[in-house]
């Protein structure tokens, strides 16, 4: 008998996997937080024999060399992947026996890197699942242009061959256990769902049921904007990531944390986005413990800039530094916990800014009040509609466009609040008047507000 486990990472879209038998197993693409993987074979009462990553990671920093290194276990490499230490290098058709009767075979599935490989579980010679990776994903696959611009076409291709050949030496009952795809900016696009087997790919995934010129085309003109700290990700993971330190922060009071904003360094405040608009410390960022700190974090601060991190808890601290270290932000510089008055120093008071719906935008314009509408949604969403009149900044952008915010207060939306929230708290640390739309943006139409569509934004 075999199994399965996953472990989900929903902050970055991401999924690793433990699969075993009764005494030892493999892990498929771990996190940089290795601890949960050891608990998890601690349940299942085996030994971690293999770690296997399906590729060089630009998505976030892995643990599979420490979690080797701690384990004793192999550490499966894909032989075409250029990295600084010592690894046992896998090429297509290797088999490796994870337990009695259990083998891991890898299989060349390159497309969403040159190197990319995929791991079939074998079971007496059966295939019974199927580790894909950032190639084959539900309804979709990896996308191509991580690497390098001028292999991006080649490695499209590569993809819809890489598909084929999964779906041509696989059953139609094995399951589809891929790393990216649920929410993760890797995927060449977003698909429904979160299980699927061979059979279902072969009837619903792009790759499989277009021509390649077709596929191709669509895939490249589908692919969105890339978090900027992918650009860290790669060189990190050929390098050989530092064992991660998710020891508690420094704490911090009021008159440590007013110094560090003087100096310019960045304080993020992780309460939800309700709690931060009534009040907060004058200059702080707000990054929802409970959305996707890692991913905005990491893509909007400028890489090196020293964090200090604000919760109303410690667990909420812990689980953003955790989030953080596995993107390479790996020791924020101080925490507190509390509130705002426990961080501003004595004398000063909280900053604060309205929050507000699209009807309440309507109203405001239905009035002839002039406000600055603020899109900052990505290209891609914008295409699909947007507010007459609205500026379009996407968020990743606003930092180092602020100064393009037009004179007047500015109403900031996206598509359901939490980057409003964050763009909101820009424009305030600047002095600005704001108010963060904190509302679906389907209730733009329904609040009666004019919406203009354009291929382009």
């Amino acid at each position: 008998m075999f199994f399965v486990d996953t472990l989900e990472f929903e902050g970055l879209g991401n999924r690793s996997y433990l699969a075993g038998g009764p005494g030892e197993a493999v892990v498929v693409d771990p996190p940089r937080d290795i601890d949960q993987v050891i608990a998890a074979a601690a349940r299942r009462g085996v030994r971690i024999a293999y770690v296997a990553e399906t590729h060089l990671h630009n998505d976030y920093v892995s643990g599979g060399l420490e979690l080797a290194r701690v384990t004793g276990a192999r550490y499966l490499v894909p032989a075409g992947a250029s990295v600084s230490f010592a690894r046992t290098p896998v090429a297509d058709g290797d088999t490796v026996t994870v337990d009695r009767g259990l083998a891991l075979r890898a299989l060349a599935t390159p497309g969403h890197t040159p190197h990319h490989t995929s791991y079939v579980l074998e079971e007496e010679g059966r295939g019974v699942a199927a580790f894909t990776g950032g190639s084959l994903l539900i309804g979709t696959v990896g996308r191509p242009d991580l690497v390098e611009p001028r292999l991006t076409e080649q490695l499209a291709r590569a993809q819809h061959a890489s598909a084929h050949r999964l779906a041509e030496e696989l059953d139609d009952e094995v399951p589809v256990l891929p790393t990216h795809g649920f929410g993760s900016f890797c995927s060449g696009s977003q698909a429904e769902g979160d299980t699927s087997t061979i059979g279902r790919e072969r009837k619903t995934n792009e790759a499989l049921t277009r021509d390649v010129d077709t596929f191709v085309a669509d895939l490249l003109a589908g692919l969105d904007d890339v978090p900027a700290y992918y650009a860290h990700m790669g060189p990190a993971n050929a390098a050989g990531p530092a064992p991660v330190d998710l020891t508690p922060p420094r704490p911090a009071d009021a008159a440590q944390i007013a110094q560090r904003l003087a100096a310019g360094e960045w304080v993020v405040d992780l309460r939800n986005r309700v709690a931060f608009a009534q009040g907060h410390v004058v200059g702080s960022f707000n990054f929802e413990g409970d959305g996707k700190p890692a991913t905005y974090l990491a893509w909007l601060i400028p890489w090196g800039k020293p964090v200090t991190l604000l919760a109303d808890t410690p667990d909420r601290i812990a689980a953003a530094q955790r989030e953080l270290a596995r993107v390479g932000i790996d020791r924020p510089v101080a925490a507190a916990t509390g509130g705002p008055w426990d961080w501003v120093p004595g004398g000063v008071e909280p900053r604060s800014f309205p929050r507000a719906t699209f009807a309440d935008l309507a109203a405001r314009r239905g009035r002839g009040e002039d406000v600055v509408v603020l899109d900052v949604r990505r290209d891609s969403e914008r295409a699909g509609g947007f507010v007459a009149g609205s500026v379009h900044i996407p968020i990743h952008e606003l930092p180092g466009r602020l100064g393009e915010v037009p004179a007047g207060e500015v109403w900031v939306h996206c598509a359901g609040g939490m980057r409003a929230a964050i763009a909101a708290s820009f424009l305030d640390a600047t002095g600005r008047g704001v108010v963060a739309v904190d509302d679906s943006f389907d209730a733009a139409v329904e609040a009666g507000l004019t919406l203009t569509r354009s291929s382009t934004g």
